[in-house]
């Protein structure tokens, strides 16, 4: 029987949220996302720049949480330019075996940002030249990002993908870089590459213009319709830079629950919905930034029923005014909120305090000196994040000390 096409969500929050302007992550916040995508069944996680030095610990450390199978399956890929001296480089600094090599193909960015100094012909080649390389080097699976492609005209963009294609590149990224497509024309552009080039088509869209999910599934089923895999880029919350990227929960919910998609269109099955009220709420806590009331299924308002036809109709039976269940996404149970003494564990923490709060999560130490050595860590993570620390935070640092430290040290 012909195998049949999936869709896979490959989580971009730590490489492309990350980089929302005034915001960011600390190491531990980006390692517990990896944690928490791979709990919810997320195919890959881009998970930051093996070139920039303030990484590479972060980076080492999570794969060796990969290679202990902590991190797995989930996928962990680097992202860097499409240029030989980033794919050396990053093999120097990290054990990276997934990389997506990324150069600008339209017009107004080879003329805008290389300002006369390359050519499409110098683009081509810089990009198969970095791909043989990352190829040569053993990399396990190479993407090639075609930044800006939705203006980049159709017989260059061709041109691009068949040379990543023939050099061996294992996908192309088709970006809207800034959310110029519509669902429309990304659907007639990804269904003419995705048929010409024969490889997996992932899809990474912006917001700018406010379709940013409705252009990246429409992306996603022009590949499918064109016989091939479909990875669509999301990140936690749809952070990203500017209007931001495609929001995890929503597309989820877009290809399982959209009367076009159904099912239709296969979503990699190892997603698990359930997880999806935890990550929502630890992204918002972590970027700073609350969840909007009406945000698609993790909003305050997004099972809230008032006027009095919606309320009536949602109580005689909730597929009047609901087309999925609030349990299937984890919420549902209540939420206990202390009032009382509270003890917390931060940077000036002594060891009578800081046992009271391991002992109330049920994590037990051998002796003294491995809770002085938590204890420790736990300091540093809370200078490390500015924030108090999360109940799953606590729990890392206990569980895997030895790669906490990995992730707090940062020398320039």
């Amino acid at each position: 029987m012909k195998k049949k096409n999936k869709i896979y969500i490959l989580d971009v929050t730590n490489r492309d949220g990350v980089q929302t302007s005034k915001l960011g992550l600390a190491k531990l916040q980006k390692s517990m996302l990896n944690m928490y995508l791979n709990d919810m069944g997320v195919h890959q996680s881009e998970f930051g720049f093996p070139v920039t030095r303030h990484e590479t610990n972060y980076l080492n450390a999570n794969l060796e949480l990969a290679s202990m199978g902590v991190l797995k399956p989930i996928i962990l890929s680097g992202w860097i330019r499409a240029i030989t001296d980033d794919v050396k480089q990053a093999l120097k600094l990290t054990k990276v075996k997934h990389m997506n090599l990324s150069i600008s193909t339209s017009e107004q960015m080879t003329r805008g940002k290389f300002q006369g100094r390359k050519t499409r012909d110098d683009i081509l080649k810089m990009m198969t030249d970095a791909l043989d390389l990352a190829k040569k080097r053993g990399v396990k699976t190479v993407g090639v990002n075609a930044e800006d492609a939705s203006r980049t005209n159709d017989e260059f963009l061709l041109k691009f993908a068949m040379a990543a294609r023939d050099h061996g590149a294992d996908r192309i990224r088709y970006c809207d870089t800034l959310g110029y497509d519509d669902p429309f024309t990304i659907y007639r552009r990804v269904r003419t590459l995705a048929s010409e080039v024969r490889i997996p088509i992932e899809i990474h869209c912006h917001n700018d213009l406010g379709m940013v999910v409705a252009c990246s599934v429409a992306g996603a089923k022009a590949a499918i319709d064109s016989g091939v895999d479909a990875y669509i880029n999301t990140t936690v919350n749809g952070m990203g830079e500017r209007a931001g990227n495609a929001d995890l929960v929503s597309v989820i919910l877009a290809v399982k629950y959209s009367s076009g998609f159904g099912d239709k269109y296969l979503l990699d099955e190892k997603i698990k919905l359930n997880h999806a009220w935890k990550l929502a709420k630890y992204a918002s806590y972590a970027f700073g930034v609350p969840i909007p009331i009406n945000q698609v299924a993790v909003g305050e308002n997004a099972f809230a029923h008032e006027s009095g036809i919606h309320a009536d109709g949602a109580l005689k039976d909730r597929r009047n005014y609901e087309l999925y269940d609030f349990e299937e996404l984890g919420r549902g149970e209540p939420e206990i909120i202390e009032t009382g003494r509270k003890i917390t564990a931060g940077e000036y923490s002594g060891i009578k305090g800081f046992r009271n709060v391991y002992e109330r999560l049920e994590v037990k130490f051998k002796n003294d000196k491995e809770a002085t050595k938590v204890l420790e860590l736990v300091r540093y993570a809370n200078v490390h994040t500015q924030k108090p620390l999360t109940q799953g935070e606590l729990k890392f640092i206990a569980k895997y000390p030895d790669i906490a430290r990995k992730i707090f040290a940062m020398l320039p």
